[in-house]
């Protein structure tokens, strides 16, 4: 079995690729994480887990690297993480009452071949209140997530109901990445 290095920082998606009971160790590339949000969203996010991916197999080319983003998306535009409590507040409102996609890219360097993939999952919210959005802003959970929400965490309540991955929403979707890494294990 290769040696497997998970090239992410998000504490969520360790504990993700811990489900699927493989060794496994995290190098984070330190890369810059710009994306052109003039451009499809779902390839920049692929290219930018591929940017992830290829930045630590540079110095382990004996790893298999797993690279992974994720970005919230809705009416085509890109909600990402937070820059500040008025703008959780904004995504927020935003997504209140309405359906959102959220899109993870996932791409796996195993040997000098990469394999990029994505997987797209709706999400839609109950209508929030202001006190809601004011109670859990404060609550610090939305600051480091895209869209200003952990749907594995506080932010669940708000909920009404998804279509697709619940793994892709938290950050990794886990199902898809085993069934693609069974060929190289």
């Amino acid at each position: 079995m290769p040696r497997i290095i998970l090239a992410s920082k998000s504490p969520r998606r360790k504990e993700l690729l811990e489900l699927l009971k493989l060794p496994f160790e995290i190098i984070v590339s330190d890369i810059d994480e710009t994306i052109d949000y003039t451009n499809d969203l779902v390839k920049e996010i692929e290219k930018l887990s591929f940017r992830k991916a290829d930045a630590v197999y540079q110095t382990n080319r004996d790893a298999l690297i797993i690279g992974s983003d994720t970005i919230v998306k809705i009416d085509n535009k890109a909600l990402g993480k937070p820059s500040s409590i008025e703008e959780a507040k904004e995504m927020l409102r935003e997504l209140s009452d309405r359906t959102h996609e959220v899109v993870t890219g996932v791409t796996i360097i195993n040997e000098g071949k990469a394999e990029t993939f994505s997987s797209v999952s709706k999400v839609s919210f109950y209508p929030l209140t202001e006190k809601e959005i004011e109670d859990y802003v404060m609550s610090n959970e939305p600051m480091d997530k895209a869209g200003s929400y952990a749907i594995q965490g506080d932010g669940a309540k708000f909920i009404r109901c998804i279509e697709g991955d619940y793994y892709t929403i938290v950050g990794l979707p886990i199902g898809e990445l085993y069934q693609r890494l069974k060929k190289y294990l």
